[in-house]
């Protein structure tokens, strides 16, 4: 029972990296470096929240959370795409004017500067089902079955293989007819639609929008995306890995057996120490970051 418990735990704790994840190995596969994924998360769950408060619906909600993240990722498309920015940088600019839009429209929407009022979510509350409970809700199952879908698309589907021939080789791509830059751009909407999903998740598993609530989530579910080659399968691999190692932190400190503040590096440490075994042997689509 011990086990079946800290497997559950680990699967409702990696849907969010499974599903931003999913977007970002979208995006690095067309060529523009994802690293929006925590403002696009941000965005998705505060949209999330905002759409089921008014709309008095978690499936309002779940449209307003990807328009939230479509609206990111035109941002960024409008950016790295239109006016070739680089996209490092424009990355780091998007999350952070995520982060301070959300605050000010938190204060606007709900007159606080904290956190917004509970809101109606998915897997409801006093359902009767303990720990199962989070499994009525239909994200845990799309976070479980994005990355083999997308696996699916981009290697068994012809806009899989443009999407790929895209981020390997752009200028042998547009010679046959290909156009890159609408591509890409469809690329970068599914991005944003999965990692907003991954941020309404939190926010209606919680039911409610905390400030900052993604809490570097985008960027330990990039993380997975370089230790998993930018293969979907191991990404998936690698985003229940580090839900694993979370969990476990959860558990530790639970059990109190360890300092809190050594336990709380648990997640954290394994990042950098699986990175730093696989990164000089990655070998990202060659056109990642590049511009035109």
């Amino acid at each position: 029972m011990i086990l079946l418990a800290f497997l559950l735990q680990t699967i409702r704790i990696a849907i969010p990296y499974l599903l931003a994840a999913a977007g970002g190995v979208m995006s690095e596969r067309v060529g523009v470096i994802a690293l929006g994924l925590e403002g696009m998360m941000l965005a998705g769950a505060f949209g999330a929240v905002l759409g089921s408060y008014y709309g008095g619906s978690a499936w309002i909600g779940l449209v307003c959370a990807m328009s939230a993240g479509i609206l990111v990722a035109l941002l960024l498309a409008l950016c790295t795409l239109r006016f070739r920015a680089n996209q490092v940088v424009v990355g780091i600019a998007i999350n952070l004017l995520v982060i301070g839009a959300t605050r000010f429209f938190l204060r606007l929407a709900f007159d606080s500067a904290s956190n917004s009022p509970r809101v109606d979510g998915f897997g409801g509350e006093g359902s009767g089902l303990g720990v199962l409970a989070s499994f009525s809700n239909p994200l845990v199952w799309l976070g479980l079955i994005a990355l083999p879908a997308l696996w699916w698309l981009l290697w068994r589907t012809p806009f899989g293989l443009r999407a790929r021939a895209v981020g390997e080789k752009p200028e042998a791509a547009a010679t046959l007819g290909v156009n890159v830059s609408a591509l890409r751009l469809r690329g970068l909407l599914l991005c944003g639609v999965l990692a907003s999903l991954g941020g309404a998740y939190l926010a209606l598993d919680q039911h409610q929008f905390t400030d900052s609530m993604t809490a570097g989530r985008g960027f330990i579910a990039l993380a997975a995306i370089i230790f998993g080659r930018w293969m979907p399968m191991r990404v998936a691999a690698a985003c229940l890995l580090f839900a694993a190692a979370e969990t476990l932190q959860i558990q530790l400190q639970g059990a109190q057996l360890v300092p809190s503040q050594f336990v709380e590096l648990i997640p954290y440490v394994l990042t950098i120490v699986a990175l730093a075994g696989v990164v000089g042997k990655s070998v990202p689509p060659a056109a990642l970051g590049k511009v035109e």
